[in-house]
């Protein structure tokens, strides 16, 4: 069936890819206009132009000619997906440079981390806290074990732990590591 002006829309809704064609024919100079306001690479806006006749010929069904004509209706469309393509491209660039800081931010961290040996930080705790530490972070035994050699609770263990920790990180902190 040859596709015209009064059943173009007919035409999608029944899946005849001729319409397709009479839609780049007719209306593709107008919504590559709509687009092109809105993005500026010839990638984006092919990619957004495609976008936009997808979603003509999947969502054909919600057009109401009650409401608007078809033109308008497409131009929305195409209005729409390149302002929903700016914003997913400012999300990228975004991204982007949050993965850039964080990066920059992990190198400089390194080398600052670099200038700290694990000896040197362990012997920042007390003497009790840096054997607690040394058993349970670099040997391996188990907190039980170590509350067993000093004949105390496996709780105060864990509390030496956690004090050494806080105060490793506070140590970190002033060194511009955290």
């Amino acid at each position: 069936m040859i596709v015209s002006e009064e059943n173009v829309v007919q035409q999608i809704k029944l899946k005849n890819e001729e319409a397709i064609a009479f839609l780049l024919r007719n209306y593709g100079g107008l919504l590559n206009s709509i687009i092109r306001k809105y993005l500026g690479s010839q990638q984006d806006i092919e990619e957004c132009f495609a976008d936009v006749i997808t979603s003509i010929w999947y969502h054909i069904h919600s057009f109401d000619p009650n409401k608007n004509e078809f033109k308008q209706w497409i131009a929305a469309i195409a209005k729409y997906k390149a302002i929903d393509s700016v914003r997913k491209s400012a999300k990228e660039m975004q991204l982007v440079k949050s993965i850039e800081i964080k990066k920059r931010n992990a190198t400089h961290s390194h080398s600052i981390i670099e200038n700290f040996s694990a000896e040197d930080l362990l012997l920042e705790l007390s003497d009790v806290e840096r054997i607690i530490f040394e058993k349970y972070y670099i040997e391996g035994v188990p907190s039980s074990e170590i509350a067993t050699q000093f004949n105390l609770k496996e709780s105060w263990v864990h509390n030496k732990l956690s004090r050494g920790r806080k105060r490793l990180k506070s140590i970190l902190k002033k060194s511009e590591v955290f």
